[in-house]
């Protein structure tokens, strides 16, 4: 079969019917790496799909990660989309979603004509910015840029996957308790 040039930007490959009457958009963008799923994930993820019809997650591929200086091994991208899967089914998400994988900063964000949002959290705002810098270079429109708080824990500290790698808080924001031992 032969598709156009802007197959790509028609309802016909989405496999999903989409209409205006739920959402404010019927395609909004959303992206991270998704290692360890926390609560920020959540909230991040909550925004798009309460916006967006049809919901673009982009899952920062493997030699993107190797090219970000993480302080910290991340997990592969098959397990990190499969959590992430596990996640939005969780939420009823799922067939609302279309996970792709990341091989730069913007992935399909920067060509998708259809896109009308993108949903970022205050840490990656900046991206976001230059993004629809990107966008209207290419001819295209800006999208509007939705900026989700940073979610902070118990000690009023940013939730992270660093932080709880290093058993500071839980994916939830708790504090864990740490077990003193006195020495006698």
């Amino acid at each position: 079969m032969f598709y156009s040039k802007n197959f790509f930007d028609s309802d016909a490959w989405t496999g999903v019917a989409l209409s205006k009457t739920r959402f404010r958009y019927r395609a909004v963008a959303v992206g991270g790496t998704f290692d360890i799923l926390h609560i920020g994930h959540e909230k991040l993820l909550a925004k798009a799909f309460e916006l967006g019809e049809l919901v673009f997650v982009g899952v920062t591929g493997d030699r993107l990660v190797s090219k970000l200086s993480k302080d910290h091994p991340v997990r592969t991208f098959a397990v990190r989309r499969r959590n992430l899967r596990q996640l939005l089914k969780a939420y009823g998400w799922l067939e609302r979603a279309r996970i792709t994988e990341l091989k730069d900063s913007f992935g399909p964000a920067i060509r998708r004509r259809r896109l009308e949002a993108v949903v970022v959290s205050e840490e990656t705002r900046e991206n976001g910015l230059r993004l629809n810098q990107l966008r209207r270079n290419r001819g295209l429109k800006p999208l509007r840029l939705y900026v989700v708080r940073m979610v902070r824990a118990d000690d009023g500290k940013v939730v992270s996957d660093s932080r709880i790698r290093r058993g500071e808080v839980n994916p939830r924001g708790r504090l864990k308790k740490r077990v003193r031992t006195r020495i006698r």
